[in-house]
């Protein structure tokens, strides 16, 4: 099977030294991405910005920064793909206007106008060939369930991670809820994303085929 997994954040630029990102350390998605080639599936890993090695096998590392170079290096690869994984926590602003030259400290407030990055995993959705599996992520700080199920429907995903921010971010170590799109769930965890990542691979793989997935492992 062709696997596609992103992962890490985005940066959208200021100027040539300030940018927007956020904390996603792209733990999860490399995890993810590792779990697959040792599954044996042919694995493309699109990355944000790390600090970490890329898993040996890899098919092929797509390094990018900015929301638009993943949103292109991801639709470029997606349609060929069995399963993809959209791990990555991509910014949804950027500024509109950037400056060539870093911008000097002037006195008084400094305003930057933010506009609407476009939203990959919709576009995912929309685009979505038949037999393809399509799974979201969403990192929440209230409402898990609710705020998850409703962008797992929103975006016509099959799947979608739900966990809270305070359980994953940063961190090696994980807790989630493995939403299908009937409704079931899985929990799993707390334990280290590398054992995570096997677990969320197996159950996907699983039900894709027509297996049931309820309970907790």
């Amino acid at each position: 099977m062709r696997v596609l997994v992103s992962a890490g954040p985005t940066r959208e630029r200021i100027d040539p030294v300030r940018f927007i990102s956020n904390r996603s350390s792209g733990k999860m998605g490399y995890a993810l991405a590792a779990a697959a080639v040792a599954a044996g599936h042919e694995t493309v890993l699109v990355s944000g910005p790390v600090n970490l090695a890329p898993p040996a096998g890899l098919a092929e590392l797509v390094p990018v920064e900015s929301a638009a170079e993943m949103a292109a290096a991801v639709k470029a690869r997606a349609a060929a793909c069995e399963l993809v994984i959209m791990a990555a926590a991509v910014a949804d602003y950027r500024p509109a206007e950037t400056a060539d030259r870093k911008l000097k400290k002037q006195p008084g407030e400094l305003l930057l106008r933010l506009e609407r990055t476009e939203d990959i995993l919709a576009a995912l959705g929309r685009a979505k060939p038949a037999g393809q599996c399509l799974v979201g992520f969403a990192a929440e700080t209230e409402n898990l369930l609710a705020n998850a199920a409703g962008k797992l429907e929103r975006k016509n995903l099959d799947f979608i991670v739900a966990n809270l921010v305070a359980d994953g971010f940063g961190s090696d170590d994980n807790r989630v809820i493995l939403i299908g799109r009937d409704g079931s769930r899985l929990e799993l965890g707390p334990a280290p994303k590398t054992v995570i990542a096997r677990q969320l691979l197996a159950a996907v793989a699983a039900t894709s085929s027509g297996s049931d997935f309820s309970g907790t492992v």
